[in-house]
């Protein structure tokens, strides 16, 4: 059986090394005591309060005056994360508790001390949950934190300004800033050398996309224009950024990646399994020719029936390619219909798929799911 994510995070492993890193900074901390009510508290709790949960056990043996609370937790934080690093260093979900508490505690009184324990945790763990709360009660303060932190040494200090005023964080709660807000920030960041920071920078903007796709493409322009960053790190984040304008087909995201929408684009579709079975796999073929060289980004887009008569469509990448004059581009795909996903539940009926070039439909067919046997 497969291991819950829940139980790889928060484990006997993991509390004993976070009752060791209290052990170390407190004077006079239980860490058996720590240990027996931290995995005590973990049946009935679920990923994210298992980390609150954590904090409470902390919380229990430490001062309840913020002011004394502060030089301890600071003490108690394990080692930063390598700073040499450019990417996929998120850190463990562990380390979170020391900033967890100085949201709880410092966020009304001590705002300065507070942020200070979170600069120095999110460069063990993100603070991008936690940064929020201080966004929320106190904007122009953290604002001009986090305009300060955006030119920091340490890459995971940066990547907190992009991701901790993110629109649509995900888990997280809305911290409703402004585009006028955010992007000055973001400006600061878009020619940082770790892909860390600019993935957040992308997702941001990703984010702020589905509110302010005009305002998206014009700053994407601008730093495009500017030359502040690599030309191939810079076409990345463009693609990731409007990854939700260009399955939409927005005419001038796809423009701004080199793709038109209007290109003279003749394409076809075939179903090779025109009756499938709730988990199987759908397999369908297209050919795609033009009269001149063109670059193609193709998509594929699947209505999928609901019951009482409603649908539900989904777009899903086939391939970004080149056609060249005269020749015919051979694709083919099998998509697999999950018949155990829990954030989509296929139900039998008729279903479409079309075939979406440079964000137009180019083609259509209809195929048939059944339930298995």
């Amino acid at each position: 059986m497969a291991v819950l994510l829940k139980d790889q995070l928060f484990n006997p492993e993991s509390v004993e090394q976070l009752a060791g890193d209290f052990a170390r900074g407190v004077p006079g901390f239980d860490r058996a005591r720590f240990v027996e009510d931290a995995l005590a508290g973990f049946p009935e709790r679920e990923l994210m309060a298992r980390l609150d949960w954590l904090a409470d056990c902390a919380e229990a043996q430490l001062p309840a005056d913020f002011p004394d609370m502060v030089p301890l937790l600071h003490a108690s934080m394990a080692p930063r994360l390598d700073p040499t690093r450019k990417d996929d260093d998120f850190g463990r979900f562990i380390h979170a508790v020391p900033g967890i508490l100085a949201a709880r505690h410092g966020l009304e009184e001590h705002r300065e001390a507070a942020m200070q324990v979170l600069y120095e945790a999110t460069q063990r763990f993100s603070m991008e949950f936690w940064i929020r709360d201080f966004l929320i009660r106190w904007p122009s303060e953290t604002l001009a934190d986090l305009a300060r932190w955006a030119g920091d040494d340490n890459y995971h200090v940066r990547r907190l300004v992009s991701e901790g005023t993110r629109p649509r964080l995900p888990w997280a709660r809305a911290v409703g800033l402004t585009p006028e807000q955010t992007l000055p920030l973001l400006d600061r960041l878009a020619g940082d050398s770790t892909r860390f920071v600019t993935r957040s920078v992308a997702n941001h903007l990703n984010d702020l996309s589905r509110i302010a796709p005009d305002r998206v493409i014009a700053q994407l322009d601008a730093w495009s224009k500017a030359g502040r960053q690599t030309a191939r790190e810079m076409t990345w984040m463009t693609r990731h950024a409007l990854r939700t304008l260009i399955k939409n087909g927005h005419p001038e995201a796809l423009a701004l990646l080199g793709y038109s929408p209007d290109a003279p684009v003749d394409a076809s579709v075939t179903i090779d399994t025109p009756v499938v079975a709730i988990g199987d796999r759908l397999a369908f073929s297209c050919r795609i020719s033009a009269t001149g060289d063109l670059p193609v980004l193709v998509d594929y887009r699947i209505r999928f029936a609901r019951p009482g008569g409603k649908t539900a469509e989904k777009v899903f990448k086939l391939r970004q390619s080149q056609i060249r004059a005269g020749q015919t581009l051979e694709l083919s795909k099998e998509h697999p219909l999950k018949g155990n996903a829990t954030t989509f539940t296929l139900h039998p009926g008729e279903h479409h798929l079309t075939l979406q070039i440079n964000g137009r439909d180019r083609a259509s067919a209809a195929f048939t799911v059944v339930t298995p046997g």
